[in-house]
């Protein structure tokens, strides 16, 4: 998922009250699993009831253009994650089997990490190996790391100027002066959203607004990918934190989003474009 240009640059009270909005609106339909859409009613009535103006949004009977762009954006989200990420995502079972079938095509040397559950549930990270395995596979003779175990750090004339608060979970070609970093977030063991997984999309716009400044600073392009999979966990329980994907791209937080199986197109794509980017 690559930004919609239209919603790009707008300025920070667009995001605040999208956010605003979708908290007390509501992120999804109550009777259904789809994304909701607000209407500019419902919208003016949370703002009366909460003693708040919303001349900006709705003023002499009629739509703003400010109210007019939020409601366009909340369609745009709302249809995006409806009918493109949601097919996309896959369960533990389909990883398996996708994972299984990159293996026979690809036999990767890459590192293939297994997941931090226990018993029956110990097993490869599939999302992880995917990724991994078609980064391998597009890499040429380039380097990459696929597990970063210290921190990214940015330089010019060979001294440090920027460093992230945070590991990365991969980087080419490696961590010092990456053109691209990764997170990772899979989960197809959980049963619930729990506070763990809520809390990687908050250290994900950490990491934006880190690179965003650094971007800024250094006048220097540098490449931001969260990726992420698991039907239940995403889908099922945490669709609202989808949406909260969706705000952070566009807000310039992330290049892009790539959710279950787009990687199989995708990061192929992303690859030759860091490797050419590389080159100049």
């Amino acid at each position: 998922m690559k930004a919609k240009s239209k919603f790009l640059n707008q300025p920070l009270d667009f995001w605040a009250n999208v956010k605003f909005i979708s908290q007390r609106v509501g992120y999804t339909e109550r009777k259904s699993s789809i994304i909701k859409v607000p209407t500019i009613k419902e919208i003016v009535s949370v703002y009366d009831k909460q003693g708040l103006n919303s001349s900006k949004i709705y003023s002499k009977n009629n739509e703003t253009a400010f109210g007019n762009l939020l409601i366009e954006y909340f369609q745009y989200r709302a249809n995006f994650l409806n009918d493109y990420v949601r097919p996309n995502l896959l369960d533990k079972n389909k990883a398996k089997a996708l994972y299984n079938k990159l293996c026979r095509e690809y036999k990767p040397n890459c590192p293939l990490p297994l997941n931090k559950q226990k018993g029956d549930k110990k097993a490869k990270a599939y999302f992880t190996c995917i990724i991994n395995i078609l980064i391998e596979a597009n890499l040429k003779k380039f380097n990459c790391d696929y597990d970063p175990h210290e921190l990214t750090a940015f330089t010019k004339n060979g001294f440090p100027i920027r460093s992230l608060s945070r590991r990365a979970d991969g980087a080419f070609p490696n961590v010092i002066d990456p053109i691209a970093i990764w997170e990772i977030k899979e989960y197809y063991y959980t049963t619930t959203f729990g506070s763990r997984v809520a809390d990687g999309i908050y250290e994900t716009m950490l990491d934006g607004y880190e690179l965003a400044e650094a971007r800024h600073h250094l006048n220097r392009e540098i490449n931001h990918y969260l990726m992420v999979d698991d039907y239940y966990t995403w889908w099922t329980c945490g669709r609202s934190y989808l949406c909260r994907i969706c705000d952070m791209l566009h807000m310039g937080l992330l290049t892009e989003a790539l959710f279950g199986q787009e990687v199989v197109e995708r990061v192929p794509q992303l690859v030759r474009k860091w490797i050419k980017q590389l080159k100049h």
